[in-house]
């Protein structure tokens, strides 16, 4: 946790910036209205179902994190895994952080888990549309590649749903893991979860 803590104070605090939305369901998916956003699928179909707003959320710790990484990976290896590790740890607080922000400012709405492309059957490729809608690039430097992949590389999207009711943990476990099948942990007999 130390290290976590000297890597936000050496300036690479995470950042976040989010975007609420209304949420219409439709025949070919969940539809961010003000982003003009379609997410595709079962998953977030089911988290946002009884969500009349969503907040499109994303957090990074920018481009000076990668280039601290990249000098580490060239000179301590061990070092390296140790930092990159700690980014890691570091954007999920950011995450974080954008809840907390989230439940500020509508304090009487629950929070849905919040889900990300690549997670469930929420293809990547709605990735472009999610970074554009935040104006990602020109805010907060952050783009996508051809592959759908972003960069800095310590950045996180999601999608909540803001609910009028108290919701249940629907995404978490096995059952919604996409590599259930081909789970080295599973394969063990055991669970990331309990690593």
């Amino acid at each position: 946790m130390h290290e976590i803590a000297l890597y936000a104070e050496e300036g690479f605090p995470p950042r976040f910036r989010y975007r609420i939305c209304t949420v219409e369901m439709t025949g070919e998916g969940v539809l961010l209205r003000e982003a003009g956003l379609l997410l595709p699928g079962k998953t977030a179909e089911l988290m946002l179902r009884e969500a009349p707003k969503a907040a499109l959320v994303l957090c990074t710790l920018g481009l000076g994190f990668d280039t601290a990484l990249r000098s580490a990976q060239a000179r301590d290896m061990a070092r390296a895994v140790m930092l990159d590790a700690c980014g890691s740890a570091l954007v999920e607080a950011g995450c974080d952080q954008a809840e907390e922000a989230l439940r500020s400012l509508f304090p009487g709405a629950y929070l849905t888990d919040r889900f990300s492309p690549g997670y469930g059957d929420l293809p990547l490729n709605v990735q472009p549309g999610l970074l554009s809608a935040l104006d990602a690039q020109r805010r907060l430097g952050v783009y996508v590649t051809d592959g759908c992949l972003m960069n800095p590389s310590k950045s996180v999207t999601a999608v909540i749903g803001l609910c009028e009711k108290p919701q249940r943990a629907r995404i978490r476990g096995c059952a919604f893991c996409a590599l259930r099948g081909d789970c080295v942990y599973r394969k063990r007999g055991t669970e990331c979860e309990k690593i």
